[in-house]
């Protein structure tokens, strides 16, 4: 499942900016030299800009830092067809299974992962959610009173405790951290 990345800057506990990654840099931009931190709405983590060249060469330097290595030029042997080759660890009971399946033991292993991929998607999706709020809610808030059991109620999934836990930090960051904790209970659902 893809996700539009949001980003959203806070100055201490004030939210300044929220929007796509280039509306955040220009409110950071705007509130230097103070710290400001930005935040990826679908991650939780924090983004590190270099806006000593202005928000808009910050941008371009964070995108260029995220996109994919260039593609290599064709090699001779087998066709790439997006396949990357890397190390798995298995008992010897294992690669028997795997020598006895069907199209061996690299096509057994792909099946399994997308069976298993289709199969846990809305726990996968539920779990990164959760994730994405936990990150958050360090970065933000995890210095303020209750912090330790807005954790342990976010894990445990008492929404109405960490609710309640929420209310009793800043407006900007309870609203935000109430705005990724429904994200992840409709994940959840």
């Amino acid at each position: 499942m893809e996700y539009a990345n949001t980003f959203t800057a806070f100055d201490v506990a004030k939210c300044i900016g929220h929007g796509d990654l280039a509306v955040a840099a220009r409110a950071a931009e705007c509130a230097a030299p103070r710290v400001i931190v930005i935040l990826s709405d679908l991650t939780g983590e924090t983004v590190e800009l270099d806006l000593r060249g202005g928000a808009a060469a910050a941008v371009a330097e964070f995108e260029r830092r995220q996109s994919p290595p260039a593609v290599l030029p064709k090699a001779r042997g087998r066709p790439k067809l997006g396949v990357i080759a890397r190390e798995v660890t298995l008992l010897p009971r294992h690669w028997h299974w795997l020598a006895t399946q069907r199209g061996g033991a690299s096509a057994a292993l792909r099946r399994l992962v997308e069976a298993s991929s289709r199969a846990n998607s809305d726990a996968d999706s539920a779990r990164f959610a959760q994730g994405a709020l936990y990150r958050a809610m360090s970065t933000l808030a995890g210095d303020m009173p209750g912090y330790e059991e807005a954790c342990r109620a976010l894990f445990a999934a008492r929404a109405t405790d960490l609710k309640a836990i929420f209310e009793t930090w800043p407006t900007d960051i309870a609203a935000y951290l109430s705005r990724l904790a429904e994200s992840a209970r409709a994940e959840h659902s």
